[in-house]
């Protein structure tokens, strides 16, 4: 990309407003206005350009906002009113072929959907504008639509449950562009909010490192990192003359693990491996280790590449054949897990 192109991101809300989200339908608006408020604090913090296009769904599709610039945006207080079914699959393909028709000159354009539901498909088969009236024909027809979609298009959607989850992936959204939210209550709903924040945060910052598009836009762990997700962020491997990786025997205590092997203990120098879900502040180091070669990448593009915010984050260990998550300690009690390793950075 030459330095005269900007980003620009196209940033689409595809939201349920059948009956059943009707109790929901206040904090729907506050949740999305969060939204688009943080999309505007994030656009001019990183200098990209940010348009948003708003989709309301029932028993039609409606577009209430299209491709509008993220700091003129208005409230969705008047654009939103739950009432009717639930086109679900309608929803996904119009917003998709729709915005598709969107110039992409001068500039480096991406494409981020979020479809939030609360329920399953039950009336898109009954449409006029859909191209057919048989279920399965609408099915093939979204999975057939997100294969061919371009690199700079990302496509996620939140469901209410597991099942959700597997109608989303018969249709074509990769597994990790699907999350699962607790649609019966409105706490439910801020932290369905939440997800979005932190993926969208994941892809603005994948977007100056040059990604342009996600099919794990949903995981924050180890399960987001191989060969074309490291080469994309940017990492370059650390020198194997400057650390050391030290196998874990037995629990105890980061200072006394470090000085048993014979090193001394540095503070923000020990770096304990994943093994659990946990908190993993805004200031601590990340490091991967590609575990065929064990090579060690580190620095800020380790935290975009794991879709890590700049604030406060729950990480999952996730499994990963070909790669470890080191989080970096600052406290001399930290305790290891056995069969783990440590890492020691200078």
């Amino acid at each position: 990309m030459s330095g005269s192109q900007n980003y620009i991101n196209h940033v689409a809300l595809v939201l349920d407003a059948s009956s059943s989200m009707s109790a929901l339908s206040r904090k729907v608006v506050e949740v999305a206005d969060q939204q688009i408020a943080y999309l505007a604090r994030r656009s001019q913090e990183l200098d990209q350009e940010t348009r948003v296009t708003v989709y309301v769904f029932s028993s039609k599709v409606e577009c209430v906002i299209y491709d509008k610039d993220v700091l003129r945006m208005p409230s969705l207080k008047q654009l939103y009113r739950a009432g009717g079914m639930t086109a679900l699959l309608a929803a996904t393909l119009k917003s998709q072929r729709e915005l598709a028709q969107t110039a992409q000159l001068y500039g480096d354009h991406s494409f981020l959907t979020f479809v939030l539901t609360d329920g399953q498909e039950n009336v898109s088969h009954r449409l006029p504008d859909m191209p057919s009236t048989d279920p399965r024909a609408l099915v093939a027809a979204v999975t057939e639509m997100i294969e061919t979609q371009q690199d700079n298009w990302t496509l996620a959607v939140l469901v209410p449950d597991q099942m959700g989850k597997r109608e989303a992936m018969n249709c074509g959204f990769p597994k990790d562009n699907v999350a699962v939210w607790d649609a019966t209550s409105t706490q439910g709903l801020e932290e369905a909010g939440q997800v979005i924040q932190q993926a969208t945060e994941k892809f603005m910052i994948g977007r100056t490192k040059g990604i342009r598009g996600s099919r794990t836009v949903f995981s924050t762990g180890a399960e987001a990192v191989n060969q074309e997700t490291i080469k994309a962020a940017g990492l370059t491997p650390v020198d194997p003359s400057t650390y050391r990786l030290i196998d874990v025997a037995r629990a105890g205590a980061i200072r006394d693990c470090v000085i048993d092997s014979g090193h001394t203990y540095r503070t923000g120098g020990a770096f304990y491996q994943l093994s659990k879900t946990e908190k993993v502040q805004a200031r601590k180091q990340i490091a991967v280790l590609e575990k065929k070669t064990d090579r060690i990448y580190t620095g800020p593009e380790a935290r975009a590449l794991l879709g890590l915010p700049s604030e406060e984050v729950r990480v999952k260990p996730d499994h990963n054949d070909g790669y470890t998550i080191f989080v970096q300690s600052t406290s001399v009690n930290r305790k290891l897990v056995p069969n783990t390793r440590l890492l020691l950075m200078p």
